[in-house]
């Protein structure tokens, strides 16, 4: 839900709001502005927001998971030290998950990890950024995101399909290819593959 469609507290609160209402368990709360000129809101603020849409999730008649981000890395300000201070405010005001996507390397994330009590999510899928489950459970990871990466794995070999038959007029990529049966497993809701 990115930044909950609105500056405000109230507007991120509202979101939470929609997203049960429409039938959603959980959702999360980014400290990204959209404004390039100032892409992160001031802690104070970006916690105010965060605080506003867990006290609307406690409010709903069932759990709902509500993750705060801190965008730090993704947005042009890759300073541990402050996205260590925006998580530990976002886990003050009630966040039940918390995630800094971009993070560098396995010892940023150990370190943040080690300074947090609740569960921290990794999103995988930034290349030369991504790392072994058993390596992010190690360091103490306890959810983790697979973001657009599969969409855009699925993209990356459709778009290299269409390249081998315009440039080389070959089909190879036939021979790699799932059989449409067994993809057609998959998306039936008796198949062992849908839980």
């Amino acid at each position: 839900m990115e930044k909950g469609f609105d500056d405000a507290p109230e507007g991120a609160a509202e979101t939470i709001r929609l997203a049960a209402a429409v039938g959603l368990v959980g959702g999360s709360i980014e400290d990204f502005t959209g404004n390039p000129q100032k892409p992160l809101f001031d802690l104070n603020h970006a916690k105010e927001r965060v605080a506003a849409a867990v006290e609307a999730a406690r409010k709903l008649p069932f759990p709902f998971t509500l993750t705060a981000r801190a965008e730090n890395f993704l947005r042009g300000n890759p300073n541990l030290d402050d996205t260590i201070q925006r998580l530990q405010a976002f886990e003050a005001a009630g966040a039940d998950v918390l995630m800094a996507p971009g993070l560098p390397d396995l010892a940023a994330v150990q370190t943040v990890c080690a300074v947090l009590s609740r569960p921290f999510n990794f999103m995988a899928g930034i290349k030369d950024r991504s790392f072994t489950t058993a390596e992010l459970a190690s360091v103490g990871v306890k959810r983790i995101s697979l973001a657009t990466s599969l969409y855009r794995a699925a993209m990356s070999g459709l778009v290299n399909a269409a390249r081998e038959v315009k440039d080389q007029g070959t089909f190879g990529y036939v021979d790699a290819a799932m059989a449409t049966p067994e993809l057609n497993s998959y998306m039936s809701s008796s198949s062992p593959h849908v839980r």
